[in-house]
């Protein structure tokens, strides 16, 4: 237990020292999305989860009730940074993707675990792909371009995880390679083609679609091996630092605390990736396996998609970093998928 929640404590501790730093006011809620996360671990560890979640009626109920979220936020949802993806509770907003990244998790796990055998049939595979290609078209028109990445990677990873034929694979990149003319032309946004040729010429628009990226650069290279300290970077705190909190709070991070102190976030969350993967392995039923092993791809495409706008090597998308990140509906959600895996490991 303590080789899973070690590393998810220090990622979660070191973004509510960043938030404390930027904004108390976030860092306050954060605490109490924390507090359900944590409470939400204590009562998986005494629930048996299987006799809920591995009902085939409870799975498919989550993922029409999060396709009705989605699609209730696109169309009386408010406009938040250019986009419908939250729906506002009070004082609280939530996001609806989220959500419907745990529903595509269990629904895959359990499709899969009972396919997996016959993952190579055609059939299979494309009716594993409605179920994907259904919420990432309503969240292209959210728009949430980073949303329907990661729908995606749940896809082709449950996809791979299946022991899907290496020739079935090139014919189905091959397939999204070919309709790579039809979504640029059709289905991206201005924005987010500016922001993809942006991401091919940094030096390029510095003050316009690629600002973000240089001011986490700035921030990053401007580090050193210990950071300014605590409150004191400059790109954070003067404001020059787009969404610290969320899309470059590691840029956030390694300002203040310098490369030590992202190296040890990054290897924390790395150590925890490769826990939830063993678990995974060592599971007993193949839905616990998938469950695990979905999590665990979930998890590393947003820390590579967060991580590689901070750093410049990937497109920004807007896509969190687990456990780090500000977000109600995000630290809900991965905690929650860590108190499942856990629950698996203690009953394994």
């Amino acid at each position: 237990m303590l080789a899973l929640f070690i590393p998810a404590a220090i990622v979660v501790s070191s973004g509510l020292i960043v938030l404390s730093a930027v904004s108390f006011h976030s860092f306050l809620l954060q605490l109490v999305w924390v507090g359900i996360g944590i409470a939400l671990v204590f009562i998986f560890y005494f629930l048996d989860w299987r006799s809920i979640f591995s009902t085939r009626w409870l799975i498919w109920g989550g993922y029409a009730v999060s396709l009705g979220l989605m699609l209730l936020a696109l169309l009386h949802g408010p406009l938040i940074r250019n986009t419908r993806s939250w729906l506002v509770f009070g004082p609280f907003t939530i996001q609806p993707v989220e959500f419907m990244k745990v529903a595509l998790i269990f629904v895959y796990a359990n499709y899969f675990a009972r396919r997996h055998l016959a993952v190579a049939r055609w059939k299979n595979i494309l009716t594993s792909f409605l179920f994907f290609i259904i919420p990432t078209a309503i969240s292209v028109k959210l728009p949430d371009l980073g949303s329907a990445v990661i729908f995606f990677s749940i896809w082709f990873g449950f996809l791979l995880l299946s022991g899907l034929p290496l020739r079935r694979i090139v014919i189905t990149v091959l397939v999204f390679a070919l309709a790579a003319g039809f979504i640029w032309t059709y289905v991206l946004k201005d924005y987010h083609r500016a922001r993809l040729i942006g991401f091919l010429d940094p030096q390029q628009n510095a003050l316009g679609i690629n600002y973000s990226t240089v001011q986490a650069n700035i921030a990053i290279g401007s580090a050193g091996f210990w950071g300014k300290g605590y409150g004191e970077g400059s790109q954070t705190q003067l404001g020059f630092l787009s969404e610290p909190t969320e899309d470059f709070i590691l840029a956030a991070l390694v300002e203040e605390w310098g490369i030590v102190g992202g190296l040890i976030v990054i290897a924390a969350f790395f150590f925890l990736i490769v826990q939830i993967l063993r678990i995974g392995v060592l599971a007993d039923e193949n839905f616990e396996k998938f469950v695990c092993l979905g999590t665990a791809v979930m998890l590393g495409v947003q820390f590579f998609l967060n991580a590689g706008s901070a750093t410049g090597l990937t497109p920004v998308v807007g896509v969190t970093f687990p456990f780090l990140s500000y977000g109600g509906s995000s630290m809900l959600v991965d905690s929650f998928l860590l108190a499942v895996v856990n629950s698996i490991r203690r009953r394994s």
